[in-house]
């Protein structure tokens, strides 16, 4: 109710269908076709993890984004739904003005990853708990794209990793964008991803 009532007082944001549960959650995506769907990772019958696996496969789905909301209890599933196509995570506490700014950056293409969360997922690729398997496009990316690919992993933005390559905030956004078509990303929280798989780290000093 609480995030109806936020989302349906805000300008140019439309909630388009609530659903109980995962299956008539899917149900609703592949009606409604929403830019953006906020889904919990746990959930009676289908749950969040096997909504976001049904979406993320379905070809006529390619331009729905989903952001999982979550709490630190559930930090199991994190790395794992991102690995899935998630465009990233909201903890459940978040700031309404937060959540609101989420729904619009993952609209527009990019993906949310609450510091939190991304630094939960860097230390378990840390303590070996990750999985690690060299993507199988790796060796398409260039040595710059590879290195830039390597920072976007450590969670900085565009324009923190321009100011360490000493670039334009452009060049590294073309860097990013050209790795994501090469390696099939679906977006900047995959990418993450598959650096972290591929066992890509930033240079020393």
């Amino acid at each position: 109710m609480g995030l109806r009532t936020l989302i349906g007082s805000e300008a140019g944001l439309e909630l388009v269908g609530e659903a109980a549960d995962g299956r008539e959650g899917l149900r609703l995506v592949r009606s409604a076709r929403p830019r953006v769907v906020l889904c919990d990772i746990r959930m009676p019958g289908v749950d969040g993890l096997a909504l976001l696996r049904e979406v993320t496969a379905d070809p006529a789905l390619t331009d729905v984004r989903v952001v999982m909301l979550t709490t630190f209890e559930l930090d199991e599933y994190v790395f794992e739904a991102l690995r899935h196509g998630a465009s990233g995570f909201l903890l459940k506490d978040a700031e309404p003005a937060s959540l609101l700014d989420a729904i619009r950056v993952v609209a527009d293409g990019g993906s949310l990853l609450a510091p939190s969360v991304t630094r939960r997922v860097i230390e378990q690729f840390g303590t070996g708990a990750g999985r690690r398997a060299p993507h199988p496009e790796l060796d398409r990316l260039t040595e710059r794209e590879r290195e830039v690919v390597a920072w976007v992993a450590t969670g900085r933005s565009n324009q923190e990793i321009a100011e360490v390559l000493v670039v334009s905030p452009d060049t590294v956004r073309t860097h990013v964008s050209r790795a994501m078509v090469k390696l099939h990303a679906r977006d900047r929280a995959q990418l993450v991803v598959f650096a972290m798989e591929s066992g890509l780290t930033p240079p020393a000093g």
